[in-house]
Order: C-alpha cells, then sequence, then structure tokens
C-alpha cells in the first residue's frame, strides 16, 4: 500500500495536493487525455478529505492541467511545463533576461521568477519551497565562491546554473560570464583609449556583491601596461580631471555624472567613464555611456534551449565592448 503523503504547514494542504497531482501529470503518470483518480480514491490515497481533493481539481483546472465532463470525470488536457528562474536582484539587465526567456520557450511553458538578494536565508527558503515542483530550474547562486549544497538535491539534468561559478561546476550545465580573464580582454580592445588618461580607477563599493577578483584583473591589466590605477571601496568623494573610471552600479553611473555637472567638467572630454552591463539608458546619457557586458539575450536564448532540448551546455559567455563617446 502507498504510503501516506505527509502535508506540511508552509502551504494548504489543496495547494500541496494539487501541486504533487500537477508534478505526477508533468511527469507522465497521467497521460493527456487520460482519465484522473476519482475523488473519493485520491481521498484515500493521500489521507485527506474529499473538499479537499475537489479544490485541488479546481486549482489544477484554472492552471488549465485538467478538465471535466459529465460521465467521463476529470481528465488531463495539458502538460505544462514549469520553469523555476531564481536570480540574485532586479536591475535592467536581468529584467531583459526575464523578457527574453519568456519570448525563446513556447506557450505552455510557465516561469515564475523569484531573487534571493544574495542573502543565503532568503536563498535557502525559496529552495526549499521550489525543490520538486518543477520541470526545469534556472539558478543564479548567492554565493560566487561556494555552490550551494541544496542544488544537489537537484536532478543535474534540469538544472542550470546562471550567471557566476567561480565555484566546481563539475557534473552541471551551467551559461556563465567571467569576471577576471574576460575583463582583462575586453580593456584590451580599448587599450589606446584608456592610455589617454593618468589614471584609471575602479569603484568597487564594500557592500557590492560584484566578484572582488574583477579588481586583481585590472591591476593585472594596469601594470602590464603601465597604467596608474586605483581600487576604491569607500563613498566616491569627486570626480578628477584626466581620470577615467570603471563603475559597476547604475546609480553610481549617474552619481558620477551628477559630480562631474557640479563641477563642470564634460564625460569623454575631461574625464573618462566606464559601466559594467550594459542598459539603454547608457545609450543617451551624456552622449552615451561606454559599457562591458556579457550579452543577456543571449544567455536567455540559450537557457531556453536547455530548458527545451534538456541537452547539457557548459559556456563561458564573452564580455563584449560597447564603445561609446564616454571616453572620448
Amino acid at each position: 500500500m502507498k504510503p501516506k503523503v505527509i502535508f506540511g504547514k508552509q502551504t494548504t494542504k489543496v495547494k500541496q495536493l494539487a501541486d504533487i497531482i500537477a508534478q505526477e501529470i508533468m511527469q507522465g503518470k497521467y497521460m493527456i487525455g487520460s482519465s484522473l483518480p476519482s475523488i473519493n480514491s485520491l481521498s484515500g490515497e493521500y489521507g485527506v478529505s474529499r473538499d479537499t481533493v475537489f479544490k485541488a481539481f479546481a486549482n489544477l483546472r484554472e492552471r488549465r492541467l485538467i478538465d471535466s465532463t459529465p460521465g467521463k470525470g476529470y481528465y488531463v488536457v495539458n502538460r505544462q511545463e514549469t520553469v523555476f528562474l531564481l536570480l540574485d536582484e532586479f536591475s535592467p539587465f536581468k529584467n531583459t533576461l526575464y523578457n527574453s526567456l519568456i519570448k525563446h520557450l513556447p506557450g505552455n511553458y510557465r516561469v515564475d521568477l523569484w531573487f534571493h538578494q544574495y542573502n543565503e536565508h532568503i536563498f535557502n527558503t525559496i529552495m526549499h519551497e521550489a525543490i520538486g515542483r518543477y520541470n526545469h530550474y534556472l539558478v543564479m547562486n548567492f554565493d560566487h565562491e561556494h555552490l550551494s549544497p541544496l542544488l544537489s538535491k537537484i536532478n543535474p539534468s534540469r538544472l542550470l546554473l546562471l550567471d557566476f561559478g567561480k565555484f566546481d561546476k563539475e557534473g552541471y550545465s551551467y551559461i556563465c560570464q567571467d569576471f577576471d580573464t574576460a575583463l582583462y580582454t575586453a580593456l584590451m580592445e580599448i587599450k589606446e583609449k584608456l592610455q589617454r588618461y593618468r589614471k584609471m580607477v575602479f569603484y568597487l563599493p564594500s557592500d557590492s556583491k560584484h566578484p572582488k577578483s574583477s579588481a586583481d584583473a585590472l591591476e593585472r591589466f594596469c601594470k602590464d601596461h603601465c597604467l596608474n590605477f586605483q581600487v576604491v571601496m569607500e563613498e566616491m568623494k569627486e570626480v578628477e580631471k584626466e581620470v577615467v573610471y570603471l563603475v559597476i552600479r547604475q546609480t553610481d553611473v549617474v552619481d558620477v555624472i551628477k559630480k562631474s555637472r557640479e563641477l563642470g567638467l564634460k564625460c569623454g572630454g575631461d574625464f573618462g567613464l566606464i559601466a559594467y552591463n550594459d542598459t539603454p539608458a547608457y545609450q543617451v546619457i551624456d552622449e552615451g555611456i561606454t559599457a562591458l557586458s556579457i550579452d543577456w539575450e543571449e544567455m536567455a536564448m540559450k537557457a531556453a534551449r536547455f530548458v527545451m532540448t534538456g541537452n547539457p551546455m557548459k559556456i563561458d559567455l564573452p564580455t563584449k565592448v560597447h564603445l561609446r563617446k564616454s571616453i572620448g
């Protein structure tokens, strides 16, 4: 006899039972067009009331997974594919990733979007709730250096790691960006423009989640090409002439522009500015801000391919230079 399911307290029995039946549909236990067990049968199988089963069926009808007709009972009408997308924090380029993923997936795929805000407790809470409930998992880990042990509970064929990954990714599919060698390579493309400045300043606030190893890559580049450099981890006090700034956050780009205007300095003339992660706004701010960025739409397109085919992939996306007038 099949053991009774132990229902948790994190949500209602109705929702949990509906999720269990939905998972069984996705796994092929109940095929499209086939009948589901009767309300009485499921009531006995799962140790819940008939009303709970009835409401779970209503939930599945709302999700367009099942339907019912007189004399036939409840039957499967659609096998919806569910995708769990866990990102670190909201930003314009993460919005691009999400929208592009939706665009590249067929209509029978549902994407649930979550953010963990680089908080391990939030990450673990969301993951505990999600494991076993989705067909596919696309996850940005909360730590750049260590892979969360919770991810080992997901079938590797259903898990795709995104964006970061200095940790060991052996056995997992991933689409990541490199913050060390790729940064060095990108800076090489604009070396001549950078050598016009007397110093390069990397603004990397101490509370930023950007990998600190990027500062080491910048140091190597500057030493290799005889450029003065500085890494600033405190609040930026002022903008100086003949200095080119590399900044991470969009708010810091705005801050640099505001400070420069107060001093009457022109971006791309008196000083230079480079941003990480391109956004549409950088095309128009001060005649254009040069940006170093991976192609977030490409990441979404490849992630959609993984979801639809299940084929393993190990991809490091290149960091591209979007050259504009902010560095002359």
